[in-house]
């Protein structure tokens, strides 16, 4: 997971500072590695892995706002990709990408 270009349109887009963006990567890598390390048996554990990194990118918005940037339709979609990457790539296929990210205030 580590390779995954997470969050490339992003890094694509001058508008979203890098050094942003790739506190932004790392949440979803801590996500993988809580994944790896726990290995929720089902849908409502991950769920639970899930809120936590959201909390961190709601967290992360403040950031964005003081760098002049904000998490906005093309951040939410391609943050709301990665999570959605992530759950599929671990087995989770059946995951509702809205609720991986339901707790998101961006």
């Amino acid at each position: 997971m580590a390779a995954y270009a997470f969050l490339q349109e992003m890094y694509e887009d001058a508008y979203f500072p890098d050094h942003l963006v790739d506190k932004g990567r790392a949440i979803l890598l801590r996500l993988c590695e809580r994944i790896e390390a726990e290995q929720p048996p089902d849908l409502t554990t991950l769920y639970a892995l899930t809120e936590v990194a959201t909390e961190e990118f709601n967290a992360l918005e403040t950031e964005f706002d003081a760098a002049g940037s904000e998490i906005e339709t093309v951040a939410r979609e391609e943050i709301g990709a990665g999570f959605h990457f992530v759950a599929t790539a671990y087995g989770f296929t059946e995951a509702d990408p809205e609720k991986l990210i339901a707790v998101r205030n961006w």
